[in-house]
């Protein structure tokens, strides 16, 4: 057989395996874990139930289960933060460790409740993977650096996800989100100026959704603050330019023909129109005149949500708050004129809109997880917690 023989069944053989992946991403299972990873622990053999096998001191992580609207259980972790540990030590340790069917009997809960200073994160993670896995465990130590006796924070699976029962879906997702923040607010008893939304990847997208949704309502329900890492447009913008570990595309080749991939993008379920609402999110607010901050942070060296969706977010979050709306070309020339640059660090766009502050902030380093447990994460927590109680650093 010649070389080119050869080459040629290779080709046919990859072309074959192409259009076969390519049929079963309009199947509603198939696209559902190609979309959510949640089938990936990422864990590496460690019990959820045993947090001290993840680096934390002994109980500081109460794990539990928060229960949806739909009946579905949410497995979460409370994560006290280390100043406040430190000064109840001997009581936690004291308590039994492992998994609780009755949070609310724990000290660790009591002292989120019961303290009127407290703040609360609530964090949404991305795509695959559990509370446990990967970057997400230095991403808590970030989140409450800044204020370590005061911030504590609640991390879930979602449905599907390690522990949690019942099947991912973008309505699904909503009602989890929806879920914890009830729990937040009305069982540890913190109001909506003392909870920011934390949210990376994939969960950016969740929570510009519940976001947009506790807005709308009546009377709305607006948090001290929302950072987004690593947002993305919508999943067909994303799936345009996604590429497995940064390398391997998915529907990337297709982009290049319009009328192909555009009829594909019908088989899409779950849509996640992230710069729709995000607009709509913003809009109500400033209908509403109800005070908001938007964080929005992205590495350039991201390889797996490409940069250039943080700008085109922002963009729509920007437009939305303008009453007569501004072109991107017009937001792109205000940038060359207020941004502030950082040099190796980046740089910072800050908007200040009649009832809210949108901020875009580019990094140059950081990578797609990574960047979770720097220093610009704590300093955008402070930001946002600051802006609603100037006394809160003190």
């Amino acid at each position: 057989m010649t070389a080119a023989k050869y080459a040629f069944i290779s080709v046919a053989v990859a072309a074959g395996l192409y259009t076969a992946l390519l049929g079963l991403l309009t199947t509603s299972t198939f696209q559902s874990h190609v979309v959510y990873l949640h089938a990936i622990q990422m864990t590496w053999c460690k019990d959820l139930d045993v947090p001290e096998t993840f680096g934390f001191l002994k109980n500081q992580v109460t794990p539990f289960s928060i229960k949806t609207s739909d009946g579905e259980h949410l497995y979460a972790w409370h994560i006290l933060p280390r100043e406040l540990y430190r000064k109840n030590e001997l009581p936690l340790i004291a308590e039994p460790t492992g998994f609780v069917s009755d949070i609310t009997s724990r000290l660790a809960f009591q002292l989120l409740r019961d303290n009127p200073d407290a703040r609360l994160i609530i964090h949404m993670h991305g795509a695959g993977g559990t509370v446990g896995s990967g970057y997400r465990v230095p991403n808590y130590h970030a989140l409450s650096a800044g204020q370590p006796g005061k911030i504590h924070v609640l991390t879930f699976d979602y449905r599907g996800f390690g522990r949690s029962t019942g099947i991912p879906s973008e309505s699904g997702l909503i009602l989890d989100a929806l879920a914890v923040a009830d729990w937040a607010m009305n069982v540890a008893s913190i109001p909506s100026s003392g909870i920011l939304i934390f949210a990376q990847s994939m969960g950016t997208a969740v929570s510009i959704a519940v976001s947009k949704h506790l807005a709308l309502q009546h009377p709305p329900v607006v948090f001290a603050g929302t950072i987004l890492v690593a947002p993305f447009v919508d999943v067909a913008t994303l799936v345009a330019t996604y590429r497995v570990a940064g390398t391997i595309p998915v529907l990337a080749p297709l982009a290049k023909f319009p009328l192909l991939f555009n009829y594909l993008q019908r088989f899409i379920q779950d849509k996640w129109l992230s710069k729709d609402n995000i607009a709509q999110y913003v809009r109500a607010n400033e209908v509403n005149g109800e005070m908001y901050r938007l964080t929005i942070i992205h590495a350039e060296d991201d390889y797996d949500i490409p940069c250039h969706h943080t700008p085109t977010i922002f963009w729509h979050a920007v437009n939305a708050s303008v009453y007569s709306g501004i072109s991107y070309d017009d937001l792109e020339a205000r940038k060359l004129e207020s941004k502030v640059d950082l040099g190796a660090a980046g740089s910072v766009m800050e908007w200040r809109a009649e009832n809210g502050v949108i901020r875009e902030e580019i990094l140059k380093t950081g990578l797609h997880d990574v960047i979770m447990g720097y220093p610009v994460i704590t300093m955008a927590v402070m930001r946002s917690f600051e802006a609603v109680d100037p006394s809160f650093t003190g």
